[in-house]
């Protein structure tokens, strides 16, 4: 029998694109090119004078050390803004979180969180992957997309999945919450409420019938606020999730003392709590349903005035007019832009 050999696995190119500025003439460019292959890792280097960029390929590039050999070699490079997509952020904390983690990369100048739109502004020379890792690391998920048109096309989708979802959640969460209501506070305020309790289910079984509908919020549409509040408090940096979490778990916990084990709590103090825990859940959700709804409207504004953008500019360098992507423009850059044109 023919056995084939294993091919030894090939080890990852990657490629990446660097901003030169000061570049002249071609010894700048061979200069820029030395310095650039002299970084271990470099397999390629090729610098282009008219569009002064500079195209690295090579096994595990660190942009850091790419940026600071073209630094000492006598040239710059600019430090141009990166739109990233951050998922997870609920509240001003977050942001502030988010903010703090991007800041601390090294080669990062600024950074920007927008709440609403769920977008951050990264201004310096740190590599994107870098970024990438320290938004993981802070609890959240990042990720860039090709063009402001994708971003926007990309955000609206999300947008109307998560608004479905919440409305869903929304109806679940109301819909278990309200016997859950009815049976503990109707008792509590009507006297006839509580008679028919006693006289049809009883009070015990009563309270199991709270325990199961309360479980079902909490474990259900309720379950988002664990996975997330639970990991943010263990790194102690709690947020709104971790706020909705302890707070209904020590309604729920509590309930569950007073349910199964009455003889552990000091007479008089057997009670439950069941409603508070499903009700908390049910108005927050609520609130992030209503929130969603917000941000959807502002990713379509968004959608429609990215429409309205010029996807190109015709930018002179060298005397040549060079049709390119808005992205690619840089300041200082000359732009012709023709009768009836749109302004990039």
């Amino acid at each position: 029998m023919n056995m084939l050999a294993k091919q030894p696995s090939l080890p990852r190119t990657d490629r990446m694109m660097i901003d030169v500025e000061g570049m002249t003439c071609a010894s700048c460019v061979a200069h820029v090119e030395r310095a650039l292959k002299a970084v271990p890792g470099v397999e390629t280097a090729s610098v282009n004078l008219a569009t002064e960029r500079a195209e690295i390929t090579g096994a595990a590039l660190d942009r850091a050390a790419l940026v600071q050999a073209v630094e000492d070699a006598g040239y710059e490079v600019p430090a141009r803004p990166v739109d990233i997509t951050i998922e997870g952020m609920t509240c001003a904390s977050c942001v502030a979180r988010v903010e703090r983690a991007l800041l601390s990369v090294p080669g990062v100048t600024s950074a920007t969180v927008n709440l609403a739109t769920e977008r951050a502004t990264v201004t310096g020379s740190a590599d994107l992957a870098a970024l990438t890792r320290a938004v993981a690391d802070a609890g959240y998920e990042a990720r860039t997309a090709a063009s402001a048109t994708a971003i926007a096309d990309e955000t609206a989708a999300k947008k109307s999945a998560e608004e479905a979802m919440l409305k869903r959640d929304v109806l679940i969460a109301a819909a278990l919450s309200l016997p859950v209501f009815v049976l503990e506070m109707g008792a509590h305020l009507f006297a006839w409420v509580h008679m028919a309790v006693m006289n049809t289910i009883g009070m015990q079984n009563s309270w199991y019938l709270q325990f199961a509908l309360t479980s079902a919020v909490l474990f259900g549409p309720g379950l988002r606020f664990f996975r997330k509040g639970l990991p943010a408090l263990a790194r102690l940096t709690p947020d709104m999730n971790s706020l909705v979490a302890v707070g209904t778990s020590a309604a729920y916990g509590y309930s569950l003392v007073a349910t199964f084990a009455p003889g552990v709590l000091p007479a008089g103090t057997t009670f439950v709590y069941y409603e508070a825990a499903a009700v908390i859940v049910t108005l927050i959700l609520l609130g992030r349903y209503l929130e969603a709804r917000a941000k959807g409207r502002t990713s379509e504004a968004i959608k429609r005035l990215v429409g309205l953008q010029a996807k190109t500019a015709r930018v002179v360098r060298i005397g040549v007019a060079t049709e390119l992507p808005v992205a690619e423009v840089r300041p200082g850059d000359l732009v012709e832009v023709r009768p009836g044109e749109r302004v990039p």
